[in-house]
């Protein structure tokens, strides 16, 4: 009669598929992060300095962002997009394409962390005192420089927190992609529980990865704030 397989066995057979899903898992988490803190600075940008129609645009997109569910946003933005995109070519002429998993996820991740980003860049930068932007005008710094060397460095400390927490979400958001077909460490642990009946065992081991990604991502952002706050004074 054949033995059951230890846990020791379980993890490895399976713990290159639990790797490698984590390994996704931080491509896609970074890549759509990057892409959110693009839009978001776009959008903090255009709600604080665009016209009227702009500032409409902008609320309608951290409106629509910040009250959908994710996993929603996400079915909507791959099938629809995907067959929006094909619709446009073909008009001009052009064959379809298929969009993979990995560039799906990015993206629509990417678009949402964007809608956030977009407000806690925004309060970033009106937490500035004003009285710095204003003599920044007065010296007759164009606006690019004047971000580089006073908004930017100002804001940041301001921004950190917020962003942080914002990372922290991308990578749970991340084990929403499935629903798209591309293998991470939610869909991987999927898998390995399934086909050995051990739930408990890739669950935990799972919930530990995440875990151990937490920590270290917040480890690091600890350490930026330190440094962007020093020299401020500091309130118990």
């Amino acid at each position: 009669m054949p033995t059951k397989p230890g846990s020791l066995e379980l993890l490895n057979e399976w713990g290159g598929n639990l790797l490698f899903g984590a390994l996704s898992t931080i491509q896609i988490s970074i890549c759509a992060y990057a892409l959110g803190l693009c839009l978001g600075l776009m959008g903090a940008m255009g709600k604080l300095n665009g016209g009227r129609v702009t500032r409409g645009v902008l609320d309608g997109y951290t409106t629509l962002v910040r009250s959908v569910p994710e996993l929603v946003l996400i079915v909507i933005l791959y099938y629809a997009g995907t067959d929006t995109l094909n619709r446009v070519l073909a008009q001009f002429g052009f064959d379809a394409v298929r969009i993979s998993g990995f560039m799906a996820a990015v993206f629509v991740l990417g678009f949402v962390q964007g809608a956030y980003s977009t407000e806690v860049l925004r309060g970033a930068i009106l937490a500035i005192p004003i009285g710095q932007i204003e003599a920044a005008r007065a010296f007759g710094m164009s606006p690019g420089l004047r971000f580089r060397r006073i908004i930017l460095p100002a804001m940041l400390p301001y921004a950190i927190p917020g962003l942080a927490n914002l990372w922290l979400n991308v990578t749970k958001d991340s084990a929403l992609v499935a629903v798209v077909g591309y293998s991470e460490l939610a869909l991987a642990t999927r898998q390995a529980a399934g086909g050995t009946k051990a739930y408990f065992l890739f669950y935990i081991v799972a919930a530990g990865i995440y875990l151990t990604m937490s920590i270290v991502s917040l480890s690091l952002f600890a350490r930026l704030e330190r440094h962007y706050r020093r020299g401020q004074h500091r309130t118990r």
